[in-house]
């Protein structure tokens, strides 16, 4: 399956309104106060519509007596929860008002679960009942997300795969544009979708033409003008059509408006509403449904959030902590609902419209509810002249934008045959048309515990993948030593004996049975030493450090050895080994830092196995460096004569990276290695390690730069040394050897060239 991201709708603020490039806020306090306020009043006249229609999509499944409630249940969100927010601190220009997908699962908890319920507490329960459990949910749903917050679960949310989330972006999408079909048709009474066909002759096509003609205005608004929010424009301009057609005599031929409004000062009393459910037996036997509802909705409004929340914090540059919105919105939820308001979220197109308007802090927060429950008290005889056809534009606006448009990339792909996976993306679909079918024909715990289930389906099919990245043999890739041609000729025949195994992901239950497999096969094909590189693992379980030994004394009894490399003192992973018993299995001979060095020890059992103790001896023989090779005694004494002898002890430094040295050094005892200092505080890397009877420092010889490296003795090192003037003298006086010595360095740096080049065709295939 892909792991692509699923455009969720939060690259676009949720009524369509282009994000603006959100900017440092400015110096005067004058200048401050003046676009908050600004800013606050824009985002207010953009929030008010949209949340009227999305109350009216939560609470319409329980009828026509519950609209009042709907539209005061919409407009009391926003008002609480943005004033809960920067009250708990919110330093911010975000709006806090519902979300379409938030207000999408509250109604189909509403309509599976109370208006449809079989259950003989909710089906005869009056209307104050079935709000007041509604209110519950919500409640509780604030309740749970303050509960992910304190827990720090924000950033897990994530991880829920793209396919789950689109099937209920889907969905949310699909039910909400069914949801306003009948105040889009004028339709008196709600019809269901499939018996539209049947009762074509109730629609009234002058109302339609007014929806079309909103939905039109807001979803072309650009081209009109930028300086006018699109959803206010389609609200101005879908009322203006309606009454004009009232007033010329079609009246009759139209849909309702909202109706009046009976509002009060708002108190928190559904709160005695709750203490009073808890009174009857019924009840508690439908709790465990509420709690689950409430559950599944903070998941994904949680989700929402975060997602939402991390956009608008990208382009304002403030911080952003998941966790503590997650907190600050539920407990402005839970506020919400004691008032009788829905759920809240992040709502994208009223905080970009905020900060394009001038708002820089949280004063324009606050401001945009101040203006809300102002218009709420004081204008409510307007708000219930707003035609409902226009609301309902607005929202099927909301809903067309809200289709998930990778899913529509993914259906565009396969139609034409693009993608080379075609069955991974079929898949993607597959489970994305399974979640939102669910969404829509069942309730909301069954779609979100599908959900879950594919989650953790995936989640095992990635882990389970085999955690081996790379695994090649040694007779083409080599450590960074250089070696005599002797040694390397047995590398090349024998290192087919040394594995190197690179793993990358955890090593748990699910991919170290796999591990001990590849590596039990590969023992039947003659090798004897194994290295696994854990420099890309991120996780090792206690199964997985019981495979690594079992593995371990396999290789034992086969006579060969296991080592470990991108194991560093002090990490995590390395304290773990030690805990587990593996470093004490291995002994720390056979852990290494970096891979380079477990391969260079691997070579050097392999050669000392086949050579005996050639490598070891105590001087690397005169007469058989590779330097002088075709040189006969008298040439051999001449040399000798050219040749300074130096010693050095371990650790010391033969010649740092810089200097002006023109000297070429020929190992006859111990071995040094190159290092290279990298930008940074002390950081350097090595880059290669010499052995007796191989040279080094012929580039400087040669082209007379500084020294590219340093060269560092790794233990007791005896050289002779060639310096540019014994070069110079060595060629005037005896032109014959120096130009044997120049074809037996140009030998060898081909045979370096020729090496890497192998290696970089081995690790390319």
């Amino acid at each position: 399956m892909t792991t692509g991201k699923a455009d969720l709708g939060y690259g676009l603020p949720d009524q369509g309104q282009a994000p603006a490039t959100l900017s440092a806020p400015p110096a005067s306090p004058l200048r401050h106060l003046r676009g908050d306020v600004t800013g606050g009043l824009i985002a207010a006249l953009l929030t008010i519509p949209v949340s009227i229609g999305y109350g009216l999509l939560a609470l319409s499944p329980l009828g026509e007596s519950a609209i009042p409630h709907a539209i005061l249940a919409g407009l009391y969100a926003p008002v609480f929860g943005c004033i809960v927010a920067v009250l708990l601190g919110a330093n911010t220009t975000m709006i806090y008002s519902s979300r379409s997908v938030t207000t999408f699962l509250i109604g189909s908890f509403v309509l599976h679960d109370l208006a449809r319920s079989s259950t003989q507490y909710v089906a005869t329960a009056e209307l104050t009942v079935l709000l007041t459990l509604v209110f519950l949910l919500i409640l509780l749903t604030g309740f749970f997300q303050a509960l992910f917050g304190l827990l720090k679960l924000g950033t897990l949310l994530k991880y829920i795969p793209a396919p789950v989330i689109a099937g209920f972006q889907n969905a949310a999408a699909f039910l909400l544009f069914a949801s306003q079909l009948d105040a889009m048709l004028g339709l008196a009474q709600h019809v269901p979708l499939m018996s539209l066909p049947a009762n074509i002759g109730l629609i009234q096509p002058l109302t339609l033409a007014v929806g079309a003609f909103t939905c039109v205005l807001i979803m072309r608004a650009a081209r009109f003008t930028k300086k006018v929010p699109p959803t206010i424009l389609g609200l101005v301009g879908g009322m203006a059509a309606y009454y004009l057609l009232a007033r010329v005599g079609f009246h009759e031929q139209l849909g309702p408006a909202v109706g009046e409004i009976s509002v009060g000062l708002p108190d928190p009393h559904y709160l005695t509403e709750f203490v009073g459910l808890f009174s009857n037996p019924q009840f508690l036997e439908f709790l465990p449904v509420v709690i689950l509802g409430a559950a599944s909705v903070a998941m994904i409004a949680s989700l929402d959030a975060v997602l939402c929340a991390r956009l608008i914090s990208s382009d304002s540059g403030h911080k952003f902590d998941g966790n503590r919105e997650l907190v600050r919105l539920g407990i402005g939820n839970m506020f919400a609902a004691s008032f009788g308001g829905i759920a809240n979220g992040i709502n994208l197109a009223s905080s970009f419209a905020n900060h394009r308007s001038g708002g820089r802090t949280a004063l324009s927060v606050l401001v945009h509810a101040i203006v809300i429950l102002f218009v709420l008290q004081a204008l409510s005889p307007m708000v219930s002249l707003v035609p409902r056809v226009v609301i309902a534009a607005a929202l099927v606006v909301v809903a067309i934008q809200l289709v998930d448009r990778w899913t529509l990339q993914l259906l565009r792909k396969c139609a034409r045959r693009e993608v080379p996976l075609l069955s991974h993306i079929t898949l993607d679909l597959i489970v994305i048309l399974l979640v939102t079918t669910v969404a829509i024909a069942t309730n909301l715990a069954v779609a979100v515990a599908l959900g879950l289930a594919i989650s953790i389906v995936f989640f095992l099919f990635r882990m389970s993948r085999s955690v081996i990245r790379r695994a090649y043999r040694c007779n083409a890739v080599h450590s960074r030593k250089t070696r005599t041609p002797a040694s390397m000729n047995i590398l090349t025949r024998h290192g087919n004996r040394i594995l190197v195994i690179e793993l990358e992901g955890p090593i748990f239950f699910g991919t170290a049975e796999s591990l001990a497999a590849y590596i039990e096969n590969a023992l039947h094909e003659n090798v004897s030493d194994v290295i696994i590189d854990l420099n890309r693992v991120n996780e090792v379980d206690s199964t997985g450090a019981q495979i690594i030994l079992q593995i371990r004394d396999r290789i034992n009894k086969q006579g060969g050895r296991l080592l470990m490399s991108s194991v560093s003192d002090g990490t995590r992973l390395a304290t773990f080994l030690e805990d587990m018993g593996v470093t004490t299995a291995l002994t720390r001979q056979r852990m290494f830092s970096d891979l380079d060095r477990a391969i260079e020890s691997a070579e050097d059992h392999l050669i000392l196995s086949e050579l005996g103790g050639l490598e070891a001896s105590d001087e690397f023989p005169f007469g058989q460096l590779d330097v002088f090779s075709g040189m006969n005694e008298d040439e051999l004494a001449v040399m000798r004569t050219m040749l300074t002898r130096r010693a050095y002890n371990k650790g010391e430094i033969v010649f740092h990276q810089g200097d002006e040295s023109r000297e070429l050094y020929i190992i006859a005892k111990g071995s040094a290695s190159a290092r290279l200092r990298l930008p940074g505080n002390g950081r350097e890397t090595r880059l290669i390690t010499f052995a007796p009877g191989t040279v080094f420092g012929e580039i400087a010889l040669l082209d007379q730069e500084a020294r590219s490296a340093t060269i560092e003795a790794d233990e007791n090192l005896a050289c002779y040394v060639l310096d540019h003037a014994a070069f110079e003298r060595l060629s005037h006086e005896h032109p014959g050897i120096a130009t044997r010595v120049l074809v037996n360095l140009g030998r060898e740096l081909a045979a370096r060239l020729r090496r890497a080049n192998r290696t970089v065709y081995q690790l390319a295939g």
